[in-house]
């Protein structure tokens, strides 16, 4: 085998599902494609989250001697802090009518969360450019926030180009001079999944944040 097909193989395996077995787990972070009964799932694995998503189904009804998956979205960090997204709400009211952006950050060392702002290089009431910060050994990024100023929330263009290779969460802060919209979606490697409503804890921390 091509050495180069070779690696990528190793780093992205596909494994097919056994039928009368449990599917061995993932060893540690990484990729792998699922070969099941159903269709063709992916798995991603990182400190923490461990997401399962069927990704592809067959089009014609074959039988596939292999077992079934079930589609899963476990966190392994725990809830994100409520206050972290009150403080990034702070932060883009600071910097109106621009658009704002930081990283919600978890330590797989410490079990720690905090919110990283990201040091803009370029920015006004339609864009940002920002430059990535350094992170320490350990550092997750769980939460890619931005704002949209004064500006409704959603996800752009831009935003799918920047999210398609990533895996975590993406939340957009809109309308900051007032009650702010929200968008809010979980981002897998090209897999893009709209969360309809923010955690009700997150929302009260935003409530709080416009009352003060």
């Amino acid at each position: 085998m091509n050495p180069v097909d070779l690696v990528l193989q190793r780093s992205f395996p596909s494994v097919m599902v056994p039928a009368r077995e449990p599917l061995a787990a993932m060893a540690g972070p990484g990729e792998r494609l699922l070969v099941a009964a159903d269709g063709v799932y992916l798995e991603v694995m990182r400190a923490w989250i461990h997401i399962v998503r069927r990704i592809a189904r067959y089009e014609v009804d074959t039988a596939i001697p292999y077992g079934a998956v079930e589609q899963k979205t476990q966190l392994l960090c725990g809830p994100v802090p409520p206050a972290l997204v009150g403080e990034f709400l702070r932060m883009a009211r600071r910097t109106l009518p621009n658009e704002a952006g930081a990283w919600i950050v978890w330590n797989a060392v410490t079990l720690e969360f905090r919110l990283v702002a990201l040091p803009s290089l370029s920015h006004g009431p339609g864009y940002l450019v920002y430059e990535r910060p350094p992170l320490a050994d350990g550092d997750c990024v769980v939460v890619d926030c931005h704002s949209h100023g004064r500006g409704e929330a959603f996800f752009s263009r831009t935003d799918n180009q920047d999210d398609q290779h990533d895996v975590k969460f993406a939340l957009v802060l809109g309308e900051c001079h007032r009650e702010p919209s929200t968008a809010l979606r979980l981002c897998a490697k090209g897999i893009f999944e709209k969360i309809a409503t923010i955690p009700e804890p997150w929302a009260n921390a935003l409530s709080a944040e416009v009352m003060r």
